[in-house]
């Protein structure tokens, strides 16, 4: 098969570093990529949201597959735009509908159909620039810390926990009023906090079957001790030692079969990953949110620790046989640190030569933010490297990638040096 994924970072790479290893897969090639991505595939540089030139290079190079990457082209219908050709309909598209993504891009949509389903969640409002008085009002009759999110796509940025009720309704208003995050903050969702530890699950479903993933934590914000600005994930660690069995269990019964069970249910076309990013309060799981792709840098976890060939799996969820599969997972912990930009996640330089690349050890690094420049690799976004180890103790995992991160040099490259603080 000829296969092409969406993307240009560490979710991308790792895509690609497993697919490349299916005896499935003949090429491979990564749009737009990134200097990782190079040395496997074959970059090419378009869009992802350019749907007109991605459906030019599906039938140039007769791809067979296409996985896609991030939130925006299925938030924009590219799998509708598969479908509904006739030059396409044959392609595996390896992401949900554009009715489907609105479970990420909107907020509100996807509370409703968790209330709709009776999955476990917090109790929320949301409301308008119109409606902004009411929501002072509502942010009244709730205790701190205030939850404010944007109700659309805000880069993993549009979510605000603050613990004083003038800044909360300072900060309605700017969301709202004053475009804070754009047209994402047009609507804002304003919920209970939700006191506890926070997980990933990730679930793969052909929109009958499903698997269920390994589960990960990730580290959103910048400083050290969670504290700071939120980023796109500093790093993230595979399985969560506190998901037990039982535990699980009730994240299956309670949230994970009512969502796949809801959508079809809904006629809600699904075939892709389900990121349910849940919260253990006291023993019992709710949904923070839903993502309609995999997580960065969960992916770099997670993936490296699916055995089973990703290509096969990909193969039956276009056919709608998930439930023929045997998921095969290795046992050991993954431990992924990423490496940063100077002043991530606010305004960084891009262009900074990496060097140490090469004479790393027993950790797989994925390239996030990266771009060749000649024969050099250089940074080319926030996020830039992620190093990703194993053990049997995710202590030990994170020890090596933390020893090897010491061999990469690039200026004024940061990591929280506090992963798993709270495991």
């Amino acid at each position: 098969m000829n296969i092409l994924v969406l993307g240009s970072g560490g979710r991308e790479h790792t895509f690609a570093y497993k697919i490349k290893q299916s005896e499935l897969c003949d090429k491979l090639f990564v749009a737009p990529g990134n200097a990782g991505t190079a040395t496997i595939a074959k970059n090419i540089p378009i869009s992802v949201t350019d749907f007109n030139a991605i459906k030019d290079l599906v039938i140039k190079e007769n791809i067979n597959m296409v996985v896609v990457g991030p939130e925006d082209p299925l938030v924009q219908g590219i799998s509708d735009f598969f479908t509904k050709d006739e030059q396409l309909k044959d392609v595996i598209v390896i992401g949900p509908s554009k009715e489907g993504a609105k479970l990420e891009g909107s907020k509100e949509y996807a509370k409703e159909f968790l209330i709709r389903h009776h999955i476990p969640t917090a109790a929320y409002q949301s409301f308008t620039a119109d409606t902004v008085n009411q929501g002072k009002q509502f942010l009244d009759t709730l205790n701190p810390p205030y939850v404010l999110k944007a109700d659309g796509l805000a880069a993993g940025k549009g979510v605000l926990i603050l613990q004083d009720i003038e800044e909360a309704k300072t900060e309605l208003e700017n969301m709202l009023t004053n475009k804070k995050f754009g047209a994402a903050s047009e609507k804002v969702v304003i919920e209970e906090f939700l006191d506890g530890i926070e997980l990933s699950v990730f679930v793969l479903t052909d929109g009958k079957n499903y698997l269920t993933l390994p589960t990960a934590k990730d580290y959103k914000r910048i400083g050290e001790g969670d504290t700071g600005l939120n980023t796109g994930g500093m790093g993230a660690i595979s399985p969560v030692p506190f998901a037990d069995d039982a535990f699980m269990a009730k994240i299956e019964e309670q949230i994970i079969k009512p969502t796949v069970d809801g959508l079809a249910k809904e006629n809600i076309d699904y075939k892709g990953f389900i990121f349910i990013g849940l919260i253990k309060v006291d023993e019992d799981p709710k949904v923070i949110e839903y993502n309609v792709r995999m997580g960065d840098p969960e992916t770099e976890a997670v993936l490296p620790r699916v055995k089973t060939d990703l290509v096969k799996l990909f193969k039956h969820v276009g056919i709608q046989s998930l439930n023929t599969v045997d998921l095969e997972i290795d046992q050991r912990s993954a431990a992924t640190v990423m490496t940063v930009s100077g002043g991530y996640p606010e305004a960084y330089e891009k262009g900074k030569e990496i060097k140490g690349i090469d004479v790393i050890s027993e950790s797989i690094v994925f390239h996030a933010g990266t771009k060749l420049e000649g024969d050099k690799v250089v940074t080319n976004g926030g996020r830039v490297l992620a190093v990703t180890s194993f053990d049997n103790d995710f202590r030990i995992a994170l020890k090596k990638s933390y020893q090897n991160i010491e061999k990469l040099y690039f200026e004024r490259m940061y990591y929280r040096k506090d992963l798993g603080f709270d495991l």
